[in-house]
């Protein structure tokens, strides 16, 4: 897609109208996964479960493409702030980004650069530009933050939450980040989807995330071990699947 922007360049609306028509086609409406919190509390309450973030979709990232592709002025503050909000980064929502962008957009505020976006090389020009260790570091990263991401879905499918889950998880929240894990850690990838994923996860904000969970799972690494209950991981994994079954023994009642 960025690539078919840079060639619509020049061509005025006409080419930014038939970029919107390719994203349509092409990209899967998504909202993120809904808050494993919420999900939680609405099983063990016997409710509905909460289907989807309340967040814009993911055909709002087209206005990021267009914005590499076309120019940062041919697309303007409010549609860069649905395609950074759609991605999920540091909890901000439509709003804080529009009053961002709009005052540096009108000079109230401190400039944006917008020449990294604007020369975006994509995934695989990172990777060939990137040396041996940087590769590796990516991978470490990559791998770790699947782990930190699974653990946070799994609370919201009643597995037996300790203080270091509680932390880590908090940790997660504090900086904003689960649905910008939620877009880019897949649990079970495709080489593709891999690929895509450690070139993110070659950049600082992920690997800062990372770095940060790594800190907090040293301070307390007693991830499955309940206070008070000396089985240690055994009674964890029974605990889990004793809520497992009761949650299949309601639904059939």
């Amino acid at each position: 897609m960025v690539e078919f922007a840079r060639d619509a360049a020049g061509a005025g609306e006409e080419g930014q109208g038939a970029l919107y028509e390719v994203a349509r086609r092409l990209v899967r409406p998504y909202r993120g996964a809904a808050n494993p919190a919420l999900v939680r509390a609405a099983l063990e309450a016997g409710e509905d479960v909460p289907v989807e973030a309340e967040r814009p979709d993911s055909r709002s990232m087209v206005h990021l493409v267009a914005a590499i592709g076309l120019g940062v002025e041919e697309v303007g503050a409010d549609a860069l702030a649905e395609a950074f909000a759609a991605f999920g980064m540091f909890g901000l929502t439509v709003e804080d980004w529009a009053q961002m962008l709009g005052a540096a957009e009108r000079g109230e505020g401190p400039p944006v650069d917008w020449g990294p976006l604007e020369q975006h090389v994509g995934a695989v020009g990172v990777v060939r530009q990137a040396r041996d260790e940087e590769l590796v570091r990516g991978r470490t990263v990559l791998l770790g933050l699947r782990w930190f991401y699974g653990l946070y879905v799994m609370h919201g499918l009643l597995m037996p939450d300790t203080p270091a889950q509680a932390a880590l998880r908090q940790r997660i929240d504090d900086w904003g980040m689960f649905p910008f894990l939620d877009h880019v850690i897949a649990v079970s990838p495709s080489p593709g989807q891999f690929a895509e994923s450690l070139a993110i996860c070659m950049e600082p904000p992920a690997d800062n995330l990372y770095e940060a969970l790594v800190e907090q799972l040293a301070v307390d690494p007693d991830i499955f071990r309940i206070p008070g209950d000396e089985t240690g991981a055994a009674g964890f994994g029974e605990k889990w699947m004793h809520a497992m079954a009761e949650l299949k023994e309601a639904g059939r009642r």
